[in-house]
């Protein structure tokens, strides 16, 4: 089956009507934007696959969490912290907290919008392995063991091109690259907004 093409457009779309207020990011439209993300990452192929599969069951944990009775108490990043916070759920055995499942995501943005970022400044014809390598190294190799982290660097030695790669996984290459520092500067937005609220309640270090 045939993946539709990464659309550029749609995450700077969702990331923007995620921001809510001055500090605040609603849930809904965050996952709207890495499920177009995710089509990314399924283009690329087995590339990415140490960090494919894993965005999918986020994604899907945290739309669950979303379509319970207690939907309110999730609709955006700080509600959520508040409420499993006040609620005693974030260390409950039983539980699976969506802070903690928000938190992959949330290393994950990190590593997609570095690469995506070098990858912006790189020419059409350059390689892309050894600035995904480098996104990757600065980002979620940090939180991954060691098995894993060899299986990914292997995986980006077969890295196109810029140009290469972009005609891969964007319907139009040209309206891409254009699009992108607009992508990337309301991602970095959603991120920062995200790095603070887990400072703030500091639950960086969830397990």
């Amino acid at each position: 089956m045939s993946v539709e093409k990464f659309d550029l457009q749609k995450v700077h779309e969702k990331f923007t009507e995620s921001l809510v207020e001055e500090d605040d990011v609603y849930v809904d439209q965050y996952l709207e934007a890495f499920k177009e993300l995710y089509k990314f990452f399924q283009l690329m192929g087995t590339v990415f696959g140490f960090v494919s599969s894993d965005v999918k069951e986020k994604v899907e944990i945290l739309e669950k969490l979303r379509g319970k009775e207690n939907a309110e108490s999730f609709l955006t990043i700080r509600t959520m912290m508040e409420y499993e916070r006040e609620s005693n759920l974030l260390n409950k055995k039983d539980y699976v907290s969506g802070s903690r499942t928000l938190l992959r995501l949330h290393r994950g943005l990190d590593f997609i919008q570095e690469f995506l970022r070098r990858l912006g400044e790189l020419e059409g014809d350059g390689k892309t392995n050894g600035v995904c390598q480098a996104a990757y190294n600065d980002t979620l190799a940090q939180f991954h063991p060691w098995l894993i982290r060899k299986g990914a660097t292997v995986a980006m030695y077969a890295l196109p091109t810029r140009d290469q790669l972009l005609d891969k996984v964007c319907a139009d290459v040209a309206i891409a690259i254009k699009l992108l520092p607009e992508m990337l500067s309301v991602t970095r937005k959603v991120y920062d907004r995200t790095q603070e609220l887990y400072t703030k309640y500091d639950l960086h270090g969830l397990p």
